[in-house]
C-alpha cells in the first residue's frame, strides 16, 4: 500500500515526512499523484505539526484551475502513492553504474511487455555479475528520519541557547537537520528539528532523556514523525 488516511495523523504525518525532501508527490512537477493527495486532504494540514505538507499543500493549491490538464493517470487513488511505491526504471541497455554508486544500479532489462532472446540474456547476464559482485557486502545501515519538537519552559527561554545545546549532543549515528520555531501560543515558540539516526547505534527514546535533561532551557520533547530511510 501507498498513503493511508490523510485525515488521520498517522496518514498526514508520513506524508509530511515524504515531502521532507520532494516539491511533488512524484517527479518535479505537479501531476496527477499530487492532485489525488490534495482532494484527499479536503484542507490544508496543520502547519505547525505538518510545516512540508502544508507547505506543499499550499503550492498545490495555486495549480487548482489547472488540475484536469496536469499528466498522470486520473482514475489513480492517492494511496496508489508514497514511501512504499519504489520506482524502478527498466532498461536493457544500462551498464551497471560504478562500484560507489551500485544501490542506484538499473539491473533489469526493457521495459516493453514482450523481450527478445538477446535482451533477456543480456539482463541475466549483468544480473549475474551484479550478484557476485554484491556477495560479502556489508549492507547499509538501517536508518530513520526523525521530526523532533522541543518544548521550552516559557516564552522567556532563550531558544538559541536551547538549540544551540540540542546540535551539542553528538553520537556515532545521528545527524542533525534542518529546523526552525513554531508558535505555539502566549508568545512562546517550539524548537522542531530533524535528524536522521542509524537505528542500531541511536535511541530516538534515550535521546529525548538526553535532551531533557537541559533543565534550565526543556520542558518537554516528541517525536512528531518517523520515517524508516
Amino acid at each position: 500500500m501507498g498513503f493511508t488516511d490523510l485525515l488521520a495523523d498517522t496518514g498526514l504525518a508520513v506524508l509530511n515526512n515524504w515531502l521532507l525532501t520532494r516539491s511533488y508527490v512524484t517527479g518535479y512537477a505537479p501531476t496527477q499523484a499530487d492532485v489525488a493527495c490534495f482532494k484527499a486532504l479536503q484542507g490544508s494540514p496543520d502547519s505547525a505539526k505538518y510545516p512540508h505538507a502544508a507547505r506543499w499543500y499550499k503550492h498545490i493549491a495555486t495549480f487548482e484551475d489547472e488540475f484536469s490538464t496536469l499528466s498522470g493517470d486520473t482514475t489513480k487513488p492517492y494511496t496508489a502513492y508514497g514511501p512504499d511505491f519504489a520506482e524502478v526504471t527498466l532498461n536493457a541497455t544500462k551498464v551497471p553504474a560504478a562500484e560507489e554508486n551500485d544501490d542506484d544500479v538499473d539491473l533489469f532489462g526493457s521495459d516493453d511487455e514482450e523481450e527478445d532472446a538477446e535482451a533477456v540474456r543480456i539482463r541475466e547476464e549483468r544480473l549475474a555479475e551484479y550478484r557476485k559482485k554484491k556477495e560479502g557486502k556489508a549492507k547499509p545501515a538501517a536508518k530513520s528520519v526523525v521530526t523532533l519538537d522541543v518544548k521550552p519552559w516559557d516564552d522567556e527561554t532563550d531558544m538559541i541557547a536551547l538549540e544551540a545545546a540540542v546540535r551539542g549532543i553528538e553520537k556515532d549515528g545521528l545527524v542533525w537537520g534542518q529546523s526552525k520555531l513554531v508558535a505555539i501560543g502566549f508568545g512562546i515558540k517550539k524548537l522542531q528539528i530533524n535528524l536522521v539516526v542509524e537505528d542500531d547505534k541511536v535511541s530516538t527514546d534515550e535521546l529525548q532523556e538526553e535532551i531533557q535533561e537541559f533543565e534550565d532551557y526543556v520542558q518537554s520533547t516528541d517525536v512528531v514523525a518517523m520515517q524508516k530511510l
